[in-house]
């Protein structure tokens, strides 16, 4: 039993080294916080998951239906990125918990990664970075070339494909787009009636799509054939979307001169583990450890954005901006404590 009017503590634990802004973000508000380096599996955030009022994951960790089954005090989800395919939003509304992203907090820091790497294979420096590192001088033009001029075709028009058309656009780039959902073209950018067309006209392709579970595979064998020969391929959304084994193919072939992808199907849960891929030792692939949006200002404004969202929603119930509201609000009423302030508990969600 507590001594009237002692605080009990709000438990939060997150995952996978969210930004230190974040943590002292939550603890500001009186929050016994608990950060973990890396993801866990099912099995063990089943296992820690009991009496934690709030969770914030990245990329990597899947909270599962049965993880919030598991969750016998959760009231909200923090997603400290844009994608919340990692979340099985059906469950988490039909068990009362809300869930919350960072749509925009860093979409400039993958689109800033997307222009390098397309210089980098358009000018061919990888491969020139390689050679100098032999000690090969090879001041060749042979297969190098300006962006200037060249067609970006991208996939996905949405908070970083329209902020790479506008940054591409004034490097001098044309840009095409294809989306799925009427989208307005911004500035010169032409949108493609079909998938087709914008492979087929393209120079560079990058793909900027979500995760959801519709879109698995969606970019295979087929699609790199009506690439046009030649063509750049840059996947930096999720792994699953595009077939591996065909990638890997169309760039042993030659058909595609290169490749820049920073997402993969499976990743290793911490920094130092194996990566295992089929793409590794292929001289014309860029390869990135899932860094679209690991810069210190990307992370940092993540972190603050997301830990205001959490905070407000269990100080006012605030679920502005949230991607998966409970379904029955009135029905699931979770008490939780009130740590800075001492007037007793309140209420997570408002009926």
């Amino acid at each position: 039993m507590r001594a009237e009017g002692e605080i009990a503590k709000m438990r939060v634990l997150l995952l996978e080294s969210i930004h230190h802004d974040a943590v002292a973000r939550l603890e500001s508000e009186g929050y016994h916080v608990e950060s973990v380096r890396t993801a866990l599996d099912e099995a063990e955030l089943i296992e820690r998951i009991p009496g934690v009022h709030l969770l914030g994951v990245r990329s990597k960790t899947q909270v599962t239906a049965r993880v919030l089954k598991a969750a016998d005090s959760l009231v909200a989800i923090g997603a400290f990125c844009i994608g919340t395919d990692q979340i099985d939003l059906g469950a988490a509304a039909s068990e009362g918990v809300t869930v919350f992203n960072a749509p925009y907090s860093n979409t400039r820091s993958v689109v800033e990664l997307a222009i390098a790497e397309i210089i980098m294979m358009t000018r061919r420096l990888t491969e020139k970075n390689a050679l100098m590192h032999q000690g090969v001088w090879d001041k060749s033009a042979v297969g190098a070339h300006e962006i200037r001029g060249r067609r970006l075709g991208i996939v996905g028009y949405g908070n970083i494909g329209t902020q790479l058309s506008v940054l591409a656009e004034n490097l001098g780039m044309r840009v095409s787009f294809y989306d799925t959902d009427d989208k307005l073209a911004l500035s010169n950018a032409h949108r493609c009636a079909t998938l087709e067309e914008l492979l087929e006209s393209s120079d560079v392709v990058t793909l900027h799509v979500d995760g959801r579970p519709g879109n698995a595979g969606f970019f295979g064998a087929e699609q790199f054939k009506r690439m046009r020969p030649g063509a750049l391929f840059l996947n930096l959304c999720r792994g699953i979307v595009v077939d591996r084994l065909a990638l890997r193919d169309a760039l042993v072939s030659g058909h595609l001169a290169g490749a820049a992808v920073d997402v993969f199907s499976a990743e290793p849960k911490g920094c130092g583990d194996e990566f295992i891929s089929e793409l590794r030792g292929l001289p014309n692939v860029i390869l990135t450890p899932h860094i679209g949006g690991s810069t210190e200002e990307a992370q940092s404004d993540i972190g603050d954005f997301v830990a205001n969202k959490l905070a407000n929603f269990v100080k006012d119930g605030d679920t502005t901006l949230s991607v998966s509201p409970p379904e029955q609000p009135g029905i699931f009423m979770k008490v939780l404590p009130c740590p800075k302030r001492g007037a007793g508990p309140v209420t997570a969600l408002r009926s």
